[in-house]
């Protein structure tokens, strides 16, 4: 039976409907959002097959930005074209951006509150546990080979001792998997090449032409309007063009940037501390939508504390405003360029293989993640030491905070031996927190 036998396609006020529910429930991070979308797109409304969402989602994997997001934009343009890809692309968004500007509201005036610092005080434990559980999923479906082991550990090792910036990482794994996937594929995991793909849309490049024209148009303006206005120097221009770096190099998701944007945020702009960056990351989980929102909380801050000549909170606002913007909209501009090529990736084996190197490096950064985060959640004082082209990070043992490590044990019961979901986790630990913190 053909796909157009089987395929339902909606109006567009129907769907328009489903992405806004969407956009209000997809809790749970990448995984659980694309498979709430299998859900109801392919098995309730049968609006697209098995075999063009599973490619579809292989496409998205290819390009940087947020993968659920990005998958939820290419299915709506495959129903209503390019509105169709708006509608669903922003209304997976909003939502989410709307509580995380609340939630870093109610952080920034809400401190020294002990009902709130309680809550956070155990949402440390939880995140440290999540970011582990991130690292063991994703190395289970990445680490197929003994090459992608070795380059996972060279990820690693390049980031945590050698301080090597994230976005070379990607494009040193992405050459070896190009390269290798052309002579061994077999050593990437990579499928032999599938020739049976339909041939490519007669207009595609002067869709990929528009597409990119007016994308990164539409992706600069707000920056280049910043800088006209209140000069290059201010902090909502060094936002916009810190964020638009990191949406180039987002391959792997939230996690797989973390650490280097902690690192970039705390050290280099100085916008916030690495604790207050542990705490908006345990925000982000339990909000709607992108886990990348953290982005987000991050620019609110930075903002927030460089106010002039706003208010603090109207600079907050701003400054989420610019990074959700310079954060999601080349995400789209990538999915609108690529989608009449779509069809033609399923044939390439060199993209595939990059795409497959890519994700191992992922797994080394997220478990440098991993480590940068266990040390600045469980030990008071941490600090970077350097020795010629070495760094690692040096902390006292009896500087251990016996409560957090308690609560990191219980949050990984919770998440490994109950198997509970992201957000119940959140939830149970920062009500231990704010019980710790109370000394009840």
């Amino acid at each position: 039976m053909s796909e157009q036998a089987t395929e339902t396609k909606p109006s567009f006020a129907e769907a328009f409907k489903v992405w806004l529910k969407i956009g209000c429930i997809n809790f749970g991070g990448p995984a659980a959002q694309i498979a709430l979308m299998h859900r109801v797109v392919v098995d309730e409304k049968k609006w697209v097959e098995e075999s063009r969402f599973l490619h579809a989602l292989n496409f998205c994997m290819l390009l940087p930005g947020p993968e659920a997001q990005k998958l939820a934009t290419y299915l709506g343009w495959l129903l209503h074209g390019v509105r169709g890809g708006l509608a669903a692309g922003i209304l997976f968004v909003i939502p989410g951006a709307l509580v995380m500007l609340g939630l870093s509201l109610l952080y920034a005036l809400g401190r020294g509150v002990p009902l709130i610092d309680g809550a956070l005080y155990g949402i440390k434990a939880a995140v440290l546990v999540i970011v582990v559980e991130a690292l063991v999923r994703i190395g289970k479906r990445a680490l197929k080979t003994n090459l992608l082991l070795g380059i996972a550990a060279a990820a690693f090792i390049g980031i945590f001792f050698l301080a090597l910036p994230f976005p070379l990482i990607v494009a040193a794994a992405a050459l070896i998997g190009y390269l290798v996937s052309r002579s061994k594929p077999e050593q990437l995991g990579v499928a032999a090449l599938n020739d049976n793909v339909p041939p490519p849309a007669k207009d595609r490049w002067r869709q990929f032409a528009t597409a990119s024209i007016v994308g990164v148009l539409v992706w600069w303006a707000p920056i280049a309007l910043a800088a006209l206005v209140f000069g290059p120097q201010h902090v909502l221009v060094s936002i916009g063009l810190f964020f638009s770096k990191l949406a180039v190099v987002s391959f792997g998701g939230a996690y797989a940037l973390l650490a280097y944007m902690a690192q970039q945020a705390v050290e280099t702009y100085g916008w916030m501390t690495a604790p207050e960056m542990v705490d908006g990351l345990g925000l982000a989980e339990t909000t709607p939508g992108p886990l990348i929102l953290v982005t987000q909380f991050v620019g609110f801050l930075g903002a927030f504390r460089a106010a002039e000549p706003f208010s603090p909170i109207m600079a907050g606002m701003l400054g989420a405003a610019m990074t959700t913007w310079v954060t999601f909209v080349p995400s789209m501009l990538w999915i609108f360029a690529g989608a009449p090529f779509v069809e033609r990736l399923r044939a390439n084996r060199q993209l595939s293989g990059a795409l497959a190197a890519i994700t191992a490096a992922v797994v080394g950064v997220i478990l440098n993640l991993s480590v940068w985060f266990a040390l600045h959640v469980l030990f008071g004082t941490v600090t970077e030491k350097h020795a010629g082209p070495l760094r690692w990070f040096a902390f006292d043992p009896a500087g251990l905070d016996k409560q957090v490590a308690v609560l990191a044990v219980t949050a990984a019961i919770l998440t490994f031996r109950f198997h509970r979901s992201l957000i119940e986790v959140v939830c149970v630990m920062a009500a231990l927190g704010m019980i710790t913190h109370f000394k009840f």
